[in-house]
């Protein structure tokens, strides 16, 4: 009678410190080497760890973003492509500014993908919206809210005659998010205008 096949156990971190210390130093450069070679996303992130140019990193991310909503070839959008250009992004370990920025520019660009197109439907706006939290929730936590102040509003501005509650909840989102800029009364009162944020004096 033949038995049923082993399975595999997966590795976790743990086991790969332990296998990885087991090796001298010429088999673990030649082990990276190797990986070099043959996973792309792994030359990626040494060329990036050796050579950390960030902002070429990120204007290439940006340019993936854009295509999956706007491809070279063909109509049609894939916002899977445009999440996974973030994800891998993030992976390279680059500064929560860019992050932030990327989790920005992927709101903008369906934004305008559905000013351009017309309504979509619910998941589409529901990629948006959650990305638009994460933006603004990482901008929180690392203090770039004011830095992006104005993109984050025109966002906002930008789906004033969009359906599916799209506007009204991104406009509640960034409420949440930017109410310091009216909450004491002693100073100017800031207020969102056409996406910009703007001193009302003299009340």
């Amino acid at each position: 009678m033949v038995g049923r096949p082993q399975q595999l156990k997966n590795m976790g971190l743990t086991d790969i410190k332990k296998e990885l210390k087991k090796l001298d130093k010429n088999k673990l450069i030649d082990l990276v080497a190797d990986l070099y070679k043959k996973n792309k996303s792994v030359k990626e992130f040494f060329d990036f760890y050796v050579n950390p140019k960030e902002r070429e990193l990120f204007d290439k991310y940006r340019d993936k973003v854009f295509e999956a909503f706007y491809p070279k070839r063909g109509y049609n959008f894939k916002l899977k492509d445009g999440k996974q250009a973030i994800s891998n992004f993030k992976k390279l370990g680059p500064s929560c500014d860019l992050i932030a920025d990327l989790l920005l520019f992927y709101v903008e660009t369906g934004v305008k993908f559905t000013n351009d197109f017309g309504d979509i439907d619910e998941s589409f706006y529901s990629s948006m919206e959650t990305t638009y939290v994460a933006a603004l929730t990482l901008m929180k936590k690392e203090n770039l809210l004011d830095k992006f102040a104005d993109r984050a509003g025109k966002v906002v501005s930008d789906t004033s005659g969009i359906g599916w509650g799209f506007h009204d909840y991104l406009g509640d989102v960034h409420s949440d998010f930017y109410a310091h800029y009216s909450d004491d009364t002693d100073e100017p009162i800031e207020q969102l205008e056409k996406g910009k944020i703007i001193k009302l004096s003299g009340q």
